[in-house]
C-alpha cells in the first residue's frame, strides 16, 4: 500500500498538472479562437440576467390531440362509407362525439373506430352513448403521459431557440408537472426571448375555399383565418393539412432579389418537397395559403408546380421579424404555447457582491482550515494542505470541463466538499499519531494508518455521493448546482486525501528514512 511505481507516480503527478491545465481558462482569455478554451459559467445568482418561470398551457395539448383524433375518426368513417352527423370534439367532457345517420350501421362504425391508430397505449375507449351516439374518450393516464411528453418536447425546442439567440450558457430546467424554469445570465431585458418563446410557431399550408363568401359561416371542413399583416381581413382555408411545417429542415432570413423586400427562404426535406411538389402541380392556379399559428402569413396563387423542395415566405416582413421567424421555424414548433407566469431581474450589482461574498468566504474558510492543518499535525499536515489545494483545482477544473454554471450554492458546495477533505486526512493522520505512539515503526505506522482510516473515508464517503447524486436527479436549480459540485468534490477528495496525500509521505519517507514521524 506504500509502494509507488515509477508509471503510478506519473499517472498521479499527470492527473494534477492536467487540472491546473485545465484551470487556466477561468483565469486567461482564449489565445486563439479556435482553441477549445472551457471555463465554469457563473450562474444568474452571480452574473447577474433574467429569470422566466413558464407554464405549459395543458388545455392546447388535449384540444391538439382532440383534433387530431377528431380528423383521423373522419378518414375512418369516410373509409368505411359510415353516415355520421354532429362529428365534433368535446374538449369538457375529454371526447370526440358523433351520431350515426343510420343505426344499422352500428356495428360497420365500431369498426372503423378500432382502425383509428392510438399514438400512446390504451390512449382512449370507444364508448356506445346509445341511440346512435358513438364517442371516443381519452383516459386520464395517457393524457398525462402526453402531457409530460410534451414538457420535455417543450424544454428542448425552448433550449434550440435560445441556443439560435446567442444568449451564452442559459439555464433550462423542468419545474413542477407542467412548468420550465428558464434563467439567462447577463441578459437584463429578456423582452425578445419572451416573444420568441411566446409563439407556438406551428406552421402549415393549405389550399384556401375560394367558394367561401365573405361574411357567411365556415363549412365544416375549412376555418377562416385572418391574415398576419391585417386582421380585418379574413380567409377561409380548408382544415386538412396539405404539407407541414414539420417536414421544413431550413430556414433563413434573406432579401428578395426582385423587390429588395425581407423575406424568409425555407426547403423541406424529401418527404415534404414530395408532398409540396404534388399540392402545386395538382392545384396551379389556386391560392395557397402559408398559416403560422393560426394567422396567414401570405396566401399566394400556385403559378408553377414547385418540386424542389425550396420556396419562399413573404409578407411586409423587416430584418428582424425575418430572422425571428426563420429562427422559430428552424427551431420548431412548440407542442402548447407557453405562458410567462413570473419573471424576476437580477441586477449585476446583486451579482458582482455575491461573487465578492462568495470568494471572500471561500477564501478566509480554506485560509483557516490549512491554519489549522499546519498546527495541529506539522508537515503531514502541510502534505494535507497541499492536497487541499489540488482538490479545489481539480474541482474546478472538472466543472470548467463540464462548463457547468457556478452558483452560491455551487460555491457553498466548494467550501463544504473542502471541509468533507480535512475530515479525511484528519482521520488519516490521528490514526498515524496513534499507531506511531503504539510503538510501530514509522513505516508500519505509516501503512496500517492508511488502511485503517481508508475503510472509514469511503463508507462515508460513499453514503455522501448516493445522497448528492440523489438531490442532482431529483432536485431543480440551485439544488442541482450544488449537488453536483458536492458529488465532484467527493470523487476528487477520495483521490488527492487517499492517494496524493499518501505519494506525499512516501516519497518524503524514502527520502528521509526518519526515526520517528513528525506528528
Amino acid at each position: 500500500m506504500m509502494y509507488f511505481s515509477r508509471a503510478r507516480t506519473m499517472l498521479i503527478l499527470g492527473i494534477c498538472v492536467l487540472g491546473f491545465l485545465l484551470c487556466i481558462p477561468n483565469f486567461v482569455p482564449a489565445p486563439v479562437s479556435w482553441l477549445p478554451w472551457r471555463h465554469v459559467n457563473l450562474g444568474l445568482d452571480l452574473r447577474g440576467g433574467s429569470y422566466l418561470l413558464l407554464q405549459v398551457d395543458m388545455n392546447a395539448v388535449e384540444h391538439e390531440r382532440l383534433d387530431s383524433l377528431t380528423d383521423s375518426v373522419r378518414s375512418a368513417l369516410l373509409k368505411a362509407r359510415v353516415g355520421y352527423q354532429g362529428l365534433s370534439a368535446q374538449p369538457a367532457q375529454h371526447r370526440v362525439f358523433f351520431h350515426l345517420r343510420d343505426p344499422g350501421q352500428h356495428d360497420a362504425a365500431l369498426a372503423a373506430l378500432r382502425t383509428v391508430s392510438q399514438d400512446v397505449v390504451n390512449e382512449y375507449t370507444i364508448d356506445d352513448l346509445g341511440g346512435g351516439n358513438l364517442a371516443l374518450t381519452l383516459l386520464p393516464a395517457a393524457m398525462a403521459t402526453r402531457a409530460s411528453a410534451a414538457v420535455e418536447q417543450s424544454i428542448e425546442i425552448v433550449r434550440r431557440r435560445i441556443d439560435e439567440t446567442g444568449v451564452a450558457d442559459p439555464q433550462i430546467s423542468r419545474q413542477g408537472s407542467d412548468r420550465i424554469v428558464v434563467e439567462l445570465p447577463g441578459i437584463a431585458d429578456p423582452e425578445r426571448i419572451k416573444q420568441l418563446l411566446g409563439k407556438t410557431a406551428k406552421m402549415t399550408f393549405h389550399l384556401l375555399d375560394e367558394n367561401w363568401i365573405p361574411g357567411n359561416p365556415a363549412g365544416p371542413d375549412t376555418e377562416i383565418l385572418p391574415m398576419q399583416d391585417n386582421p380585418k381581413q379574413l380567409l377561409a382555408i380548408r382544415k386538412h393539412v396539405d404539407v407541414d411545417g414539420a417536414d421544413l429542415t431550413n430556414a433563413q432570413a434573406g432579401t428578395n432579389p426582385n423587390t429588395g423586400e425581407w423575406s424568409v427562404n425555407f426547403a423541406f426535406d424529401s418527404e415534404g418537397a414530395r408532398r409540396f411538389g404534388d399540392v402545386t402541380r395538382a392545384n396551379v392556379g389556386h391560392r395557397f395559403a402559408i398559416v403560422l399559428d393560426n394567422q396567414i402569413i401570405s396566401a399566394p396563387v400556385i403559378q408553377t408546380p414547385i418540386t424542389g423542395g425550396r420556396g419562399e415566405i413573404t409578407g411586409h416582413f423587416d430584418a428582424l421579424s425575418a430572422t425571428n421567424l426563420a429562427l422559430l421555424l428552424r427551431a420548431g414548433a412548440l407542442p402548447a404555447p407557453l405562458q410567462v407566469v413570473e419573471e424576476r431581474t437580477v441586477g449585476p450589482e446583486l451579482g458582482a457582491d455575491s461573487v465578492r461574498a462568495g470568494a471572500l468566504s471561500l477564501a478566509v474558510g480554506f485560509l483557516l482550515v490549512i491554519g489549522f492543518m499546519g498546527t495541529f499535525y506539522g508537515l503531514f499536515g502541510w502534505y494535507a494542505n497541499i492536497a487541499l489545494v489540488v482538490n479545489l483545482v481539480l474541482m474546478i477544473a472538472i466543472l470548467s470541463l463540464l462548463q457547468a454554471a457556478l452558483t452560491l450554492p455551487g460555491m457553498a458546495g466548494l467550501l463544504l466538499t473542502l471541509g468533507m477533505a480535512v475530515d479525511a486526512n484528519i482521520l488519516i493522520n490521528e490514526r498515524i499519531r496513534e499507531e506511531s505512539r503504539n510503538g510501530r515503526s514509522p513505516l508500519n505506522a505509516m501503512e496500517t494508518g492508511f488502511r485503517r482510516a481508508f475503510s472509514t473515508i469511503l463508507d462515508s464517503n460513499v453514503t455522501a455521493f448516493l445522497a448528492h447524486v440523489m438531490l442532482f436527479v431529483f432536485g431543480s436549480g440551485p439544488v442541482k448546482g450544488f449537488a453536483l459540485t458536492i458529488t465532484i468534490g467527493i470523487v476528487t477528495t477520495l483521490f488527492t486525501a487517499t492517494v496524493l496525500a499518501r505519494l506525499m509521505m512516501v516519497r518524503w519517507y524514502a527520502a528521509r528514512r526518519p526515526a520517528l514521524l513528525p506528528v
